[in-house]
Order: structure tokens, then C-alpha cells, then sequence
């Protein structure tokens, strides 16, 4: 969540109460999902069947008309709207939306875009098109394989404090050293606290030093991007940071994810099948090898050793396309697999054949925007393992019962399934302890049960 969005609709009143999603697809209904609990929610879409498995799935008001239309958007009264989501699937038309709901209301407005382009102009001018916060999908989603790409076994990665502190999901594979050692003998960084099991379906386990880690486990994680790498390391240790990374696929989530790869001194290689396509993305990208063929082709993937890649990544048109390209990949060889799954659905499919991490571009936008309505107070957030929890960054205020008392007082007064993960003060990274006294202007980065978070918000 960025500051400037951040503050733009706190000064709109902070509350975010009534909301407007346009579009039932995918990503629309997810964030209906998510919101109908504890929002009014009306959603808008052109398709009259989604409208109409809208009134028998969720509590809200479904609306059958037109997004961009203000007739449509009278009929859903967005002018009492305090928030308006755009969330089809055509970026003009969640652009136009915007415009038209600032014309009908003083609704903070959120456009979905699948292209950087409008993100880029959207960022020189803020509010421009009518548009108060801008969710780019392609660009979330290469943001995503390129954090998970440098951690063997991270299924979930999210920065807070402007990158001082991260929050890693990992999974723990039954031969790993770290599987049956306590969270005591595992935990041995200076700066890294285990803020969470997932076990099973879902199951939350708030980690003691006696808790036995096992096999399967998800562990999540808090602490400086250099813990989170060395214990990436402990968890895996053949698997060491990658060197060679093949990105299957040069359209926008290839292109975006080599480019951040580059920012981040590696040197991939990106396998495209079109020749045009294949010398733009050589003229843009300096440090990446592009390959004009046809990821699928087997004989193609051994003569480019693709099978000894450290991390192979499918970016192509369809989901047939990255199944059949990683399954190929991890078959002759690759160390990791990660797809890019454009139905949501699939992703538990594709993992469970064998894909290390499916990245749904239609799940990360949804997460994205979800994450922002719940930021209340809270500077970023990042939601954990199907909404099960949540990790929330919280600059802490006089009236916080945390101020000025040492992690282990306030303990007595937060609710079971709350852990202070790490702390940040100015451009210090503090490892939190129970005698470590927390003060006000602090950073605090909070694991949190999705079932106590009003409470916590309100506490800190």
C-alpha cells in the first residue's frame, strides 16, 4: 500500500463502509468475498448469470448493468459509495469507470489494469483519469516470481518498512535439516522471528521454542531480508540463491519479471516464440538472453540445458502452455518451477502435479486491492494462507497500549494468536525480545489470527 494512496483515503475519512465493485469475474467476487462480512458491498457486472450466482453465494447487492454508464451507477447509489473498485477485465473500461464514478460521487476509486503502461502514466500524475489508486495485475504478478525466485521453498513473500523487514512463507520439505527440530534449534538468526505454523488445512500453530517443526509444514517467517535468506538457506542447503533463471514466455509478466530480475543483477535467459516479439525484448532487456523458439519444444530444451536451470519460470499464453513448459523443465531437470496460472483454480492443481508455485495474476490484484480496504490504520498488509491471517506494519501512536512498555507486558494485554514480529526504528531493524521496550513513532510489523484483527488494530 503506497503512501500517497494510503493517505488519500485517510483523508476521505479513513472508514471505508460502503463499496461499489464493478466487475463479477474472478477478481471481483473476491474482493466481494472478502469485504461482504464487515462492508456494505454492491457489485455491478454486464453478465446477468454472474449477477445472478452473486445473490446466492454472498451478502451483497448485485446490480446487472453497465460500469462505465451513469445511469448504472445512480441505480447503485455510488455517490453515498465511500470506495469504487474497477475490476473488469478491460483496462479502458476500468478507467473509464473511474472517471464516471467521480462524476457521480467522491468515491476513492481503484482501477484494475493488465497494463504497466497506464500504471506509468497513472504514477506522473496521481489522480489521473479519476483514478486515486492504480493495481497493476502483470506487474504484481512478476513482482511475485521475482521474490519467490531467490527463495528455494518460499511460497509467499511481502516486504514492510520500506524493505527493512520481510515476511516469508516457506514450505518445509520432509528432508529438510529444520524438519523435527524444535523452533529453539532452529532458531538461530540474529534477526528473524517464526511468527506462525500452518499446518494441514489451514491449522495456525503460534510457535513456541519447544514446537516441533515437521515435514509439510508452512513456517512463516519475519525478519531483515539477510535472515530471511540465510534460513532459506538452512531450510534448503543444496539449494543455494539461483544463478541461471529461464523465463518460458516473453509477453508482459516475462518481460516485467526479467527486467526486475535485471535491476537485481541477475542475467536470465527468456525463451519467445515470436521473432518480433523476441528482438524488441533483446533491444529492451541488456543483460538478458533472449531465445527466439518454442518452449515446449523438448529437443530445444536440451540443447539450451534449460534442465540444469536453477529456477525455470512459465509465463506463457495459457495455462495448458505452463503446465506442459514446467513439467518439461522440472523433468529434465530444473531445480525450481514456477507458473504463472491465469485461473484461479488451477493453481492447486498445478502444484499438486508437481509445480513448486502457481502465481495467479487474477489472485495477487484481488489480494492486493482486498489488502488495501483492511489497512485502516495500518501501513502495509499482507494477507496469509487463504485469509487464515494477517501480517499488518503499524507506526505506533501514543494512545497503542504497546508504547512504552516491553513486548512481554503488552503480551499479557493482546489477544492468543498475536506475535510482534519485528520492530523498525528510523533506519534500525530491531529484533524483538520479550524486554524489548517498543516506543512511539516505532514500526511494528504484527502476525495476527484473521479472527482477532479488529481487536489488535484497535489495541495498537
Amino acid at each position: 500500500l503506497t503512501s500517497p494512496a494510503k493517505s488519500a483515503v485517510h483523508e476521505r475519512g479513513g472508514s471505508i463502509v460502503r463499496v461499489v465493485i464493478v466487475g463479477a469475474g474472478e477478481v471481483g467476487s473476491s474482493i466481494a468475498e472478502s469485504l461482504a462480512d464487515t462492508h456494505e458491498v454492491v457489485v455491478i457486472d454486464i453478465d446477468a448469470d454472474r449477477v445472478e450466482s452473486l445473490t446466492y453465494s454472498l451478502d451483497v447487492l448485485p446490480i446487472e448493468g453497465d460500469g462505465t454508464d451513469l445511469d448504472t451507477l445512480e441505480e447503485a447509489d455510488v455517490g453515498d459509495a465511500d470506495m469504487v473498485i474497477a475490476s473488469t477485465d478491460d483496462d479502458e473500461t476500468n478507467i473509464v469507470t473511474c472517471g464516471a464514478a467521480n462524476v457521480a460521487g467522491d468515491a476513492f476509486t481503484i482501477a484494475r489494469v493488465k497494463s504497466p503502461k497506464y500504471l506509468r502514466a497513472w504514477e506522473r500524475a496521481r489522480g489521473a483519469f479519476g483514478v486515486d489508486f492504480m493495481v497493476c495485475t502483470d506487474l504484481l504478478a512478476a513482482e511475485a516470481i521475482v521474490g519467490l525466485a531467490g527463495l528455494p521453498t518460499a511460497q509467499d513473500v511481502d516486504t514492510f518498512a520500506d524493505g527493512l523487514v520481510q515476511m516469508t512463507e516457506f514450505e518445509i520439505p520432509a528432508d529438510s535439516p529444520i524438519a523435527d527440530q524444535t523452533v529453539a534449534e532452529a532458531d538461530r538468526f540474529d534477526s528473524l522471528t517464526f511468527a506462525a505454523i500452518i499446518r494441514g488445512e489451514g491449522d495456525v500453530v503460534i510457535p513456541q521454542g519447544e514446537t516441533v517443526i515437521r515435514g509439510d509444514d508452512d513456517v512463516v517467517v519475519i525478519g531483515s531480508p539477510d535472515s530471511i535468506r540465510k534460513f532459506s538457506s538452512a531450510i534448503a542447503p543444496e539449494e543455494q540463491g539461483p544463478e541461471d533463471i529461464v523465463i518460458a514466455g516473453g509477453g508482459e509478466i516475462g518481460y516485467q519479471a526479467a527486467r526486475l530480475l535485471e535491476e537485481r543483477g541477475f542475467s536470465p535467459r527468456i525463451i519467445e516464440q515470436d521473432e518480433k516479439r523476441a528482438r524488441w525484448l533483446a533491444e529492451q532487456l541488456p543483460k538478458t538472453t533472449v531465445l527466439n523458439s518454442d518452449a515446449t519444444d523438448q529437443e530445444m530444451l536440451d540443447r539450451e540445458n534449460v534442465g540444469l536451470a536453477d529456477v525455470v519460470v512459465a509465463a506463457m499464453e495459457n495455462d495448458q502452455q505452463n503446465l506442459l513448459g514446467t513439467l518439461l523443465a522440472k523433468r529434465k531437470g530444473a531445480n525450481r518451477a514456477i507458473a504463472v496460472v491465469n485461473t484461479g483454480d488451477f493453481a492447486e492443481l498445478f502444484e499438486a502435479v508437481g509445480i513448486d508455485v502457481a502465481v495467479s495474476p487474477r489472485e495477487a490484484t484481488a489480494e492486493e486491492i482486498t489488502r488495501f480496504t483492511r489497512a485502516r490504520r495500518a501501513e502495509n498488509v499482507a494477507i496469509i494462507e487463504d485469509d487464515c491471517a494477517e501480517v499488518i506494519e503499524i507506526e505506533v501512536d501514543a494512545e497503542s497500549i504497546l508504547v512504552d512498555r516491553t513486548i512481554r507486558e503488552s503480551a499479557a494485554d493482546l489477544p492468543a494468536g498475536v506475535v510482534i514480529g519485528a520492530i523498525t526504528r528510523g533506519e534500525k531493524h530491531i529484533t524483538p525480545r520479550g524486554d524489548t521496550t517498543i516506543r512511539e513513532g516505532d514500526h511494528v510489523i504484527v502476525f495476527t489470527a484473521t479472527d482477532v484483527l479488529e481487536e489488535v488494530t484497535e489495541q495498537l
